[in-house]
């Protein structure tokens, strides 16, 4: 017995360019800010920086025949914006188009569909000393860049994502400090969230008025469903303020072009309100042809006096709970049954607009055993619960259309330095050898039937240790 899903349907590996690419000062690309914060004492662990990363910008090839192999239909992977434009500003540096045409070419000529990410958080070094995203003038200077980008790849590129995790790119850069600038400050984060959607609406005006009409532009959003701890209304209340500061603070204006109650509070308390002009919404909110999803966990929080959630804004008086079960690696509770709960809920809420999961995965304790084996079978598990859970929702009426594999490498994590590893493609790093996991076998094997086989037995998680 199989649980197959619909003809035709997308299946991906997903990376990121800093994460990936190595290369850092080679062929006129300009600094980004993950340069100048993973150079920073203290900020990520060990000290490590994308330098080199898995060297994927002079090994493409040979990873473009891992997917191949793998039999990837769509390669999901970002911009290097610094590669572009050096210091984000003035003409295209033809050194870095040139790679990705290359990277593209690559992927067309074994039938595997490329799908852009523009910004996947390496702003040039530039654009932050001049205020970043927290400052309204980026909102052109990205329009443009988007503009050059789809001018050089339009023809050959269908599938375009302006952002990924606009989340990430404002709270935790700009308010909590734990990704790069590195800033804590709260107006900066609240005028940092509005800017990069209108960006995003910016440049989805730019990518329309040029190249094919049939191409798919859209966003990518990391999303989680928000639970109360108990029945109690304050335990409710706060689960539906760390919703509209989360989810519905992105969701709302992409798709009512409105802010939720929850955030305009928050900017009014913080005088913030001025950055957001009478068209700009009208702007955030143009027509999506699909949202991406990312997905890793769901939330359990309750009121609490004392607490404070400090990756975001407006969170006084809310603590997280940990819920039982099984975690990763990075210490989130393992939850399939949230990501078919919180597709349902964007079906329910928002208007009909095709979905894909753009994101989905965990980190382990992965290892090569003397026989230069990795068996993650944890992973394994990990997957298998969440395709069942995107296929019972296709099932229940979501329209889901794709499904893309956080991460097709392991790879730089960010500030865990390269501490945690996601990639189904297992990489040593001292020789950048790749190395197919378990779980590569049997995903090869999904892709293969277009189906998760229904007497699968869940595998047992291990206890993991070492997480945050």
């Amino acid at each position: 017995m199989e649980l197959r899903f619909p003809p035709g349907f997308v299946w991906g590996g997903a990376t990121a360019s800093y994460q990936i690419e190595g290369a850092a000062d080679e062929d006129g690309r300009g600094p980004s800010i993950w340069d100048t914060f993973s150079r920073t004492p203290g900020k990520v662990w060990n000290g490590d920086t994308g330098d080199v990363a898995i060297d994927h910008y002079h090994r493409y090839a040979e990873d473009i025949q891992i997917m191949a192999d793998l039999g990837l239909s769509s390669y999901r992977f970002s911009i290097a914006w610094p590669r572009i434009q050096p210091d984000g500003v003035g003409a295209a540096n033809q050194k870095g188009l040139d790679f990705y045409r290359r990277l593209v070419d690559g992927l067309l000529e074994r039938g595997i569909a490329p799908a852009v990410t523009l910004y996947h958080w390496d702003l040039p070094q530039a654009l932050q000393d001049d205020g970043g995203w927290a400052e309204r003038g980026i909102v052109e200077r990205f329009a443009r860049y988007a503009e050059i980008v789809y001018e050089a790849l339009s023809d050959r590129v269908s599938f375009w994502t302006t952002l990924n995790e606009p989340w990430c790119s404002s709270y935790l850069s700009y308010y909590s400090g734990e990704h790069a600038p590195g800033l804590r400050d709260e107006p900066s984060a609240l005028r940092a969230l509005h800017h990069l959607l209108l960006s995003h609406g910016r440049a989805m005006e730019v990518m329309r008025a040029s190249g094919p009409s049939t191409n798919q532009v859209g966003i990518t959003l990391n999303l989680w469903t928000t639970r109360p701890a108990s029945d109690s209304p304050e335990d409710a209340a706060a689960a539906q303020r760390l919703d509209g500061l989360f989810n519905r603070a992105f969701l709302d204006p992409l798709f009512n072009a409105e802010y939720p109650d929850e955030l305009m509070r928050v900017c009014e308390e913080a005088g913030q309100t001025h950055h957001i002009l009478e068209h700009d919404l009208k702007t955030i909110a143009a027509p999506l042809d699909f949202l991406g999803v990312n997905y890793y966990s769901g939330t359990v929080v309750r009121s609490d006096p004392d607490g404070q959630i400090a990756q975001g804004p407006g969170l006084a008086g809310i603590s997280a709970v940990a819920p039982p079960g099984p975690k990763t690696a990075m210490g989130w509770p393992i939850e399939p049954e949230e990501l078919e709960a919180l597709l349902l809920r964007l079906k329910r809420d928002y208007p009909p607009t095709p979905l894909y999961i753009t994101e989905n995965g965990a980190a382990f304790l992965d290892y090569a055993d003397p026989d230069g084996r990795v068996i993650d079978d944890s992973r394994i598990s990990y997957l298998d619960g969440h395709f069942r859970a995107a296929h019972r929702a296709i099932e229940q009426g979501v329209d889901l259309r794709g499904f893309f594999v956080w991460s097709l490498f392991d790879n730089y994590e960010w500030a865990w330095g390269y501490s945690r590893r996601f990639g189904v493609i297992y990489v040593d790093y001292p020789t950048g050898t790749r190395i197919w996991k378990k779980s590569a076998h049997w995903y090869r094997d999904v892709i293969a039937r277009n189906a998760v086989a229904d007497d699968l037995p869940l595998l047992e998680q291990p206890p993991v240790s070492g997480a945050s």
